[in-house]
């Protein structure tokens, strides 16, 4: 897999450059080290969505880590929340705060809780409600309009959420607002916390549902970076739409033996599991 190079909206990073190949690797490899140290829950929607996170905040968010407040910084609302260790990481590797911090994870008095904590440097709101990021990110993407300024709301959604009616308000809501600085990024791994989507309850046609609902539809392969650059860049565009980028991904990416399992969004890696997931991980150095 190759970096792709700057974006092209004019969004830059204002920290130093991350190349978002090896930022994701990274990501991959603390989360694991994190949820193991703790035997915390969700290794598996951390690995999915790594390459994602790793693309935002390698080139397309424009954030400064630090000015973690500057009030014209694009927003980035991780909706599934549970994926909390997957966020910390990549901020605290982009420089939000000590990467040291990271062994307090879901630690007692930690900052850095199991689910997304708006107390923490680079963390817009506090999530892992499901359902809620959506409304979130429209209520921060609608207020820049107004206030006439160009930055963009990011959110990443579960699949699994979209089960949510909440998940569905917010999607009437942002269309009748011509939302078009605001990007809908689903984690699309197929898998919940108690099954299949499918079998749990099914989503398809899914792109369709959200074209009826107005909004600009985009699919993409999660894991290919130059893919998701590509469709992140894109926005605003000139259709006054909101988009929603569809992105297929594979719980556990990265780890052999966790891919597509569903006991990974509970289970956390023990001492030789680890071992094995991290060898693997620097293999692909």
């Amino acid at each position: 897999m190759k970096d792709c190079g700057k974006p092209s909206s004019g969004f830059v990073h204002m920290g130093n450059a991350v190349n978002s190949i090896d930022l994701a690797r990274r990501v991959r490899m603390l989360s694991l080290e994190m949820t193991h140290r703790m035997n915390a829950s969700h290794v598996g929607t951390c690995l999915s969505m790594a390459d994602i996170l790793a693309v935002l905040y390698a080139g397309v968010a424009r954030v400064d880590p630090a000015r973690p407040d500057w009030s014209d910084r694009d927003r980035l609302i991780l909706s599934k929340g549970h994926g909390a260790a997957a966020l910390y990481a990549v901020l605290a590797r982009v420089g939000f705060f000590d990467e040291a911090r990271l062994e307090s994870f879901c630690g007692d008095g930690s900052l850095l809780m199991g689910h997304a904590s708006h107390q923490v440097p680079g963390v817009e709101f506090s999530t892992g409600s499901l359902g809620h990021g959506l409304s979130l990110a429209c209520g921060t993407a609608l207020a820049a309009l107004r206030q006439a300024s160009r930055r963009r709301s990011f959110v990443i959604l579960s699949d699994g959420e979209c089960d949510e009616g909440s998940t569905w308000e917010a999607a009437l809501f942002a269309p009748h607002h011509r939302l078009e600085n605001l990007i809908a990024i689903i984690d699309y791994n197929g898998l919940q916390s108690f099954g299949r989507i499918g079998d749990v309850l099914g989503l398809e046609p899914f792109a369709d549902k959200w074209r009826a609902f107005g909004w600009r539809v985009l699919e993409i392969d999660g894991h290919d970076h130059c893919q998701i650059r590509a469709a992140l860049d894109s926005v605003p565009d000139d259709e006054g739409r909101p988009t929603v980028v569809i992105a297929r991904t594979v719980k556990g990416k990265g780890v052999s033996f966790m891919e597509n399992a569903l006991e990974w969004h509970y289970r956390a890696a023990d001492e030789d599991q680890l071992r094995r997931a991290l060898a693997e991980l620097g293999s692909q150095a």
